[in-house]
């Protein structure tokens, strides 16, 4: 299927109806839900870094059986080996030759579990295969499946026997975010949930295909990003360089990586052009991990946040309109003018602040009827999870 035959609006739709299916099982933040699906979208990997039990295992696996995709799960573990991760050339004695057995980083959704107790010769066996895309056994390259994204988790409490990610890993990860403890309406949630189901694990029917996550991924791509908002990426990168507390700001790896999200970003919201709100709302879960501090700036309890929340308080905001994306303004436009750009309608009839309550609204009601045209539109043939899930199965 040709990706030019679906509308912005349509592929926002797609998204909802993924959104909603995942907050049939998880409780979820928007806000983390969205920065995780933008990394996605752009093809890239997502890291998180919260204490046990707030869901990190369960949501990685129902992001998968949403989208359709093919789920693996890797416990890492001091003894782990490289071959663990990526498969092993084995003697076949009835054929009476050597063939190559694919490990678990054979999947769409490869959940690296607690990657941070694994030794470095065993982290770095995700390297190439986050990178390029595929693992390389005994002289052999083989490529893994399409879509194909890394979701590794750590724990920032139990640091005994664990081995820190080297920055080189850590900047191949498009997001790294954190899910936080639910509010008291979400723990009830969560309750309410476990008593309409008979297992001890959630889980949701799809609501896309693989095809459709493609399609998407290849939308994201078309997405325009106007050169005032690609020199403002730029410039909050550089801040981040330029500030005392930053041994290393934020490299031109991640600067790439922010481009990407923001037009995943972009197709979340229903839109074909990238906006400043955009790159400030990802600008965190995407550029945060890759500052290396200061010694001196790890003593005093700063954080890399600190230096990308300082970085977005002094860069100037580009005025870009996106009904005229080539106006020669230079001028930052100030906070009046900012806010009066972002109720401005899109291409699509709907606001930029309409669509972004797919990422931080509470109002999580949206009309049926819209997702399951929305969700044809990407893939007529092959959105298999069209109906709820069987409450047994929440």
């Amino acid at each position: 299927m040709n990706e030019t035959n679906v509308t912005p609006d349509e592929a926002a739709a797609a998204v909802r109806t993924i959104l909603e299916r995942i907050e049939e099982a998880a409780v979820v933040d928007r806000r983390v839900l969205f920065a995780m699906l933008s990394a996605i979208l752009a093809r890239g990997h997502v890291l998180l870094e919260d204490v046990p039990g707030t869901g990190k295992t369960v949501t990685a696996r129902v992001i998968a059986e949403a989208m359709g995709l093919e789920f693996t799960r890797i416990q890492f573990t001091p003894d782990l080996l490289p071959s663990d991760v990526t498969g092993s050339t084995v003697y076949d004695e009835h054929a009476g030759e050597f063939e190559f057995a694919k490990g678990p980083v054979f999947a769409n959704v490869v959940l690296a579990d607690e990657i941070n107790r694994a030794p470095p010769k065993t982290q770095a066996a995700l390297l190439e295969a986050m990178e390029e895309r595929q693992v390389s056994i005994d002289g052999t390259t083989y490529d893994l499946p399409q879509p194909f994204v890394v979701i590794a988790t750590q724990n920032p409490i139990e640091q005994e026997g664990t081995f820190r990610l080297p920055e080189a890993q850590r900047d191949r990860f498009s997001v790294k975010t954190s899910f936080g403890y639910p509010d008291f309406d979400g723990e009830m949630g969560l309750l309410e949930r476990r008593a309409n189901r008979r297992t001890l694990s959630p889980s949701v029917d799809p609501a896309v295909t693989p095809n459709s996550v493609r399609v998407l991924q290849m939308l994201a791509e078309e997405v325009d990003v106007d050169v005032k908002v690609r020199e403002y990426i730029v410039e909050l990168a550089r801040a981040t360089r330029r500030d005392g507390r930053a041994e290393i700001g934020v490299s031109p790896r991640g600067v790439q990586r922010v481009f990407e999200a923001t037009r995943a970003a972009a197709i979340i919201d229903g839109r074909s052009y990238v906006t400043p709100d955009d790159v400030k709302r990802l600008a965190q879960p995407t550029m945060a991990h890759r500052v290396v501090l200061t010694t001196e700036a790890t003593v005093e309890g700063v954080e890399g946040r600190d230096v990308v929340r300082y970085a977005l308080e002094t860069v100037d905001v580009p005025g870009v309109a996106p009904d005229d994306e080539e106006s020669d303004g230079d001028e930052a436009v100030d906070e009046d003018e900012e806010s009066a750009e972002r109720d401005e309608p899109g291409d699509d009839g709907e606001t930029p602040a309409d669509a972004a309550d797919i990422a931080g609204s509470d109002d999580r009601s949206t009309d049926s009827g819209e997702l399951a045209s929305g969700s044809d539109a990407i893939d007529s043939t092959a959105v298999s999870g069209g109906n709820s899930p069987d409450g047994s199965d929440r």
